[in-house]
């Protein structure tokens, strides 16, 4: 089926509604340089691993996510499947859509946003994964399932303010469908599964509490954030903040030419990933940096390999340069280092002596 070439039908797609108050602009969000750039690689390349942004209150952290979802490129999915499902990964579908295919159907497809979803703290473990109907189950024979926030969330992003505070029982599903991709509901022997595969990305002020340790590294990069103490910066932070409340529609219109740019950089980003190079003698290096830091497993080469890709990509190039290492080195071994549960995650600087001392 051919994509629609009409402008207009795919900018709907993108912009708010008018019935809907928009999202403070991405590109309208001031200084916070390493949150905004953790976001946009995982934009650019979903197998990072997500990001956990650690910062004080009141720093935009909650912004930036709900923003992201204005730079996302418009994606196909199954037209009216519950599970966001992409017509055409047939190894990824859900039951259904699987049993149409092996049936002879022609799924229909359709374009859609890429889903930003939220999960509250005060989740129940059935609004996350969703709840069976074992009563019409057993009444009727039929499988009638009520999808939850992590079918919303396939092959999209799962945003997480306040991780930290998260429920333990609520980290395990996450760890379950993070590892697998699939989302498990089983009630009274009856059983039901379906693709979930999402970008995780969580928030939180390391004051109130840390994360635990399986979820943290399950985080590809790790962005910190501080209160701006530039005056400048100060004052256009509350002066842009003022004209979106005073008129959100006419700042988005003020900030559209910037917010396509971002938009057009990591689209051509995504075409031009698959093909950007990382030469070994470099890839070495950056073994060599983890080596040298004591970095548990293989996640920490993994995550820069793909971020500084992602990051050569998103400049407009095809090879990854040293640049591009050290740029993402920190974001990616920051939250890797710690050996003492009750130790604080590195600012970096560790990071830094070990970059020198290797001379990347």
């Amino acid at each position: 089926m051919k994509e629609n070439r009409n402008p207009e039908a795919k900018k709907s797609l993108t912009r708010p509604t008018s019935r809907e108050r928009p999202a403070f602009p991405f590109a309208a969000i001031v200084g916070q340089d390493e949150m905004k750039l953790a976001l946009i690689l995982n934009v650019i390349s979903r197998n990072i691993g997500g990001v956990i942004i650690f910062g004080h209150r009141g720093t935009g952290k909650s912004t930036a996510v709900r923003a992201l979802a204005d730079l996302l490129p418009a994606a196909w999915r199954v037209k009216g499947c519950s599970f966001n499902c992409d017509p055409d990964v047939p190894a990824e579908m859900c039951e259904d859509c699987t049993s149409k295919l092996a049936h002879g159907a022609t799924l229909s497809r359709e374009r859609t946003r890429v889903p930003v979803v939220d999960l509250p703290l005060g989740s129940t473990e059935d609004r996350v994964c969703g709840t069976l109907d074992i009563e019409r189950a057993l009444r009727e024979g039929v499988k009638s399932f009520e999808p939850g926030l992590l079918a919303r969330a396939n092959r999209g992003f799962l945003y997480i303010d306040e991780v930290n505070l998260l429920e333990d029982h609520l980290v395990d599903v996450l760890l379950d469908a993070a590892a697998s991709g699939l989302n498990v509901v089983e009630r009274e022997g009856i059983s039901v599964r379906h693709p979930s595969r999402f970008v995780l990305v969580g928030s939180g002020n390391p004051e109130e509490g840390e994360l635990r340790p399986q979820l943290l590294d399950r985080f590809g990069l790790h962005a910190r954030i501080e209160t701006i103490t530039d005056l400048d910066q100060r004052v256009e932070i509350v002066e842009r903040r003022d004209r979106f409340e005073r008129d959100p529609f006419g700042f988005l219109t003020e900030m559209e030419a910037v917010q396509t740019r971002v938009r057009n950089r990591i689209a051509r980003a995504r075409k031009l990933s698959p093909s950007v190079r990382l030469e070994r003698d470099l890839l070495k290096s950056v073994a060599e940096l983890c080596a040298l830091l004591n970095v548990d497993g293989h996640r920490g080469e993994l995550t820069i390999a793909r971020a500084s890709t992602a990051l050569a990509a998103f400049e407009g190039r095809s090879k990854v340069s040293a640049a591009d290492v050290k740029s993402v080195a920190k974001m990616s071994l920051r939250h890797r280092l710690r050996r003492d549960p009750l130790e604080s995650i590195d600012s970096g600087a560790r990071i830094d002596r070990a970059i020198e001392r290797i001379g990347l």
